[in-house]
């Protein structure tokens, strides 16, 4: 019986060996879907329809976008981890919802380092220090000596509890040791209402929502929370220029298959988000949702993810922030 078993194994494990090969070379043969996390009109979903457009196209099948929102990203991502790992099923991901929930919340359902097989980065979209023009502080050292000058009264807005912008936050503060009020929105709309109104004098917040006020002076950016320079804001330095080195705090856009994706599949995946977005057009799509182009390997996301969930899961430790 027992001889019977392992022969019966055995023809299993040959008989997936080649169905695997074979699925991949005729892959994709219907429609894929692309979840996004969360509800439509956000800066993840934007990233996800420029992506399925162009998918679409290169692999001669349709890539359909559904957002699966609630929970701050978790269910969506729950879905996608569940789901069969045969490349038809597909997640846009970014910093927040892949790095950042699995330790902020107590019940984030996955992990980060196991439930996936990264496809590559598409994007890259800096965090700002955002300031309404009436505020006095100028620049980065400005504000830290406006904070030290006045412990207790600056109120920094930011969107929900665990965004990019409050991280960015709770970071800033945790790194330079200030005594101000952190103030997180419902979203970003709201915060953008407020800071455009004065009611909050500073904010840390991602651009898209802001570009247009910054163009027209309503705002002002302070700094950018990036390595280099944002390619739409080319005056404003970044946090390292500013005299706070080694300071960042961007978010990452990435294409994500769930774990056991046949590595053929997720290597044509690659290939083909990598040449999109080298393109003219993409880029200038993903400029005018406040991003970068940023491209890697499987093997280069699956780092990133890494470095990031250590990075944002050792502050969110050291602050005891937790959401049930």
């Amino acid at each position: 019986m027992n001889r019977r078993a392992c022969v019966a194994a055995a023809a299993a494990a040959v008989a997936l060996c080649v169905a695997w090969p074979a699925a991949a070379q005729t892959f994709p043969s219907r429609t894929i879907t692309l979840i996004v996390p969360y509800p439509p009109g956000g800066g993840v979903d934007a990233m996800a329809r420029v992506a399925a457009d162009k998918l679409s196209a290169a692999l001669g099948q349709p890539v359909v976008v559904e957002n699966r929102g609630g929970a701050g990203g978790n269910i969506g991502t729950r879905f996608v981890v569940k789901s069969k790992p045969d490349g038809y099923t597909l997640m846009l991901g970014h910093t927040g919802s892949i790095s950042i929930n699995p330790s902020l919340y107590a019940n984030a359902g996955f992990d980060p380092r196991k439930d996936f097989a990264p496809v590559g980065l598409m994007a890259s979209m800096p965090v700002a220090l955002l300031a309404h023009p009436s505020f006095s502080g100028k620049t980065l050292a400005d504000v830290i000596a406006y904070a030290k000058a006045n412990p207790g009264k600056l109120n920094v807005g930011t969107s929900s509890i665990g965004t990019g912008g409050y991280m960015s936050a709770e970071l800033f503060k945790a790194t330079t040791g200030l005594d101000f009020a952190i103030v997180p929105y419902k979203g970003t709309a709201p915060l953008m209402n407020d800071l455009i109104g004065g009611h909050v004098p500073v904010a840390f917040g991602v651009l898209p929502p802001a570009l247009g006020n910054l163009q027209a002076g309503t705002l002002r950016a302070i700094a950018m929370l990036s390595r280099t320079r944002f390619s739409l804001l080319p005056d404003v330095p970044t946090a390292e220029e500013s005299g706070m080195p080694g300071f960042e705090s961007v978010l990452h856009y990435g294409v994500l298959a769930p774990a056991g994706t046949p590595k053929p599949i997720v290597d044509r995946l690659n290939a083909e988000l990598q040449k999109l977005v080298e393109s003219p057009e993409v880029q200038q799509r993903i400029h005018a949702e406040g991003g970068d182009k940023l491209t890697s390997t499987p093997e280069e996301y699956a780092a990133d993810i890494d470095r990031e969930a250590d990075k944002w899961g050792a502050l969110i430790r050291k602050l005891n922030l937790k959401v049930e």
